[in-house]
C-alpha cells in the first residue's frame, strides 16, 4: 500500500511541475513571416497563386459486383496565374487509391486525378473521399466516389 501511495505522490509531483506557466515563454513574430494571400490589407502587395478548378468533385459509379474494380478520371484546370503542384492524394480507405500528376501543372493546362476504387470484401452503398493536397488556397480540396455494390 505504501508502494501505491508513493507511486501516486510522484506522479502528481511529476504532473504538477509539467504544468507550469508559459506565459513568459511567448514570442512576437513579425508579420512578415506570414504570407496569406487572403490578407484584409489592402497595401499587400499581389501574390500569384494557383488554382485548382475541377470540372465535377463527386462521381457516382452506380451498381457494381463485389470485387470489380474501377477507374475514374477526375479533370482539373488551373485557373490560377501560378504552377500548380500537386503534393499528395490522400484516400480515407484502402480499397481506394489516388493516381496524380507529378509535375508542375502550368496556368490554364489541365490535368487529370485517376481514382481508382477495388470493391473487394465491400458490400451496400459504399462512398470514399480523396484529399488533394496541393499548393492551393485552400491548400485541401476533396473528391468523392460512391458506388452501390453487390454480390
Amino acid at each position: 500500500m505504501k508502494i501505491v501511495r508513493v507511486i501516486c505522490t510522484a506522479a502528481m509531483f511529476l504532473f504538477v511541475l509539467g504544468c507550469g506557466d508559459n506565459a513568459k515563454n511567448t514570442s512576437t513574430y513579425s508579420t512578415d513571416l506570414i504570407n496569406n494571400p487572403n490578407t484584409a490589407d489592402a497595401n499587400a502587395k499581389a501574390i500569384k497563386m494557383p488554382k485548382i478548378t475541377f470540372n465535377k468533385k463527386l462521381h457516382d459509379f452506380g451498381k457494381l459486383s463485389r470485387g470489380e474494380s474501377i477507374s475514374y478520371s477526375f479533370k482539373f484546370t488551373n485557373t490560377g496565374d501560378a504552377d500548380l503542384l500537386i503534393s499528395d492524394c490522400d484516400a480515407t480507405c484502402g480499397c481506394t487509391v489516388a493516381d496524380y500528376p507529378k509535375n508542375p501543372i502550368k496556368p490554364g493546362e489541365v490535368g487529370y486525378i485517376t481514382v481508382t476504387f477495388n470493391s473487394a470484401g465491400k458490400y451496400g452503398q459504399e462512398e470514399q473521399m480523396v484529399d488533394v493536397m496541393a499548393n492551393t488556397q485552400p491548400s485541401k480540396s476533396q473528391l468523392i466516389i460512391r458506388a452501390m455494390v453487390e454480390n
